[in-house]
């Protein structure tokens, strides 16, 4: 008598990578494209601002850069709320996103602010730079007189700000460096923007003088420069608002 059949066992599964359950991985398949979403949508609107193509006051609308970046609208609100963070843009209730637009009063209190964290700042220079340090100050600004002739204006308040924050790490007090940098972003947004052609954003003999007096000892001839100087720059910002003729595709450079 023949023995029955035993039931079929399934045939193993071929070895190599394990089955997954169709959608398990989506949220995390998704999360890196949106990250670089976002982070594109920031950066093209920074880069429009910053060259001017973008001009204060120009809306911004959700369904437009949703349109435009092929992303949801949440990913586009994450965006915005990181430009509004940076002071690029404002977001008002009620009527969305629009580039930053900043009166006469706030320029005014936020290159005072500055003034007074550069005054406090170059003593403590004075009391700790080496010669090492002074001779890094200029073969730095050395190389950013020669980019600054070598780029569009445009790019200048990016390279100006660098010998400014140099100072701050040289004061070796991290707090006052921190907020510095902060400062130094915000006034770098409203130079480009509105400093009209022709203007350098920092002087580079002005920058010099500042290094020659902290190296000689000259301490209040050297916080004496450096408000002078961004009094002078403070000067040269001229707001005037204007209305966008060009689309926003073209002005967020994808056109």
């Amino acid at each position: 008598m023949k023995k029955a059949a035993s039931p079929s066992r399934a045939a193993p599964a071929p070895r190599g990578r394990p089955k997954v359950r169709p959608g398990a991985l989506a949220p995390a398949a998704s999360a890196a494209p949106a990250e670089d979403a976002e982070t594109r949508i920031y950066q093209s609107v920074v880069s429009g601002v910053m060259s001017q193509r973008l001009r204060p006051g120009t809306k911004l609308p959700e369904a437009a850069l949703c349109e435009l970046f092929g992303v949801g609208r949440s990913t586009v609100q994450k965006a915005l709320q990181r430009l509004a963070h940076d002071h690029v843009v404002e977001l008002r209730p009620n009527r969305g996103a629009m580039v930053a637009m900043p009166t006469r009063e706030e320029v005014g209190m936020l290159f005072e602010a500055r003034r007074a964290l550069e005054a406090a700042i170059l003593p403590l220079v004075a009391q700790t730079a080496s010669r090492a340090d002074y001779a890094s100050l200029r073969r730095q600004l050395r190389d950013e007189h020669r980019a600054m002739h070598s780029y569009p204006q445009t790019e200048w308040a990016r390279l100006a700000s660098s010998f400014h924050l140099r100072l701050g790490e040289l004061s070796h007090n991290p707090i006052l460096a921190r907020y510095l940098a902060e400062i130094i972003s915000r006034c770098s947004l409203v130079v480009a923007i509105f400093q009209p052609p022709g203007n350098a954003t920092c002087e580079h003999d002005e920058h010099a003088r500042v290094v020659d007096f902290l190296e000689q000892g000259r301490v209040a001839e050297a916080v004496a420069e450096m408000d002078l100087h961004l009094r002078q720059l403070e000067s040269h910002i001229q707001l005037v608002e204007t209305q966008p003729e060009r689309s926003l595709a073209d002005m967020l450079g994808l056109a």
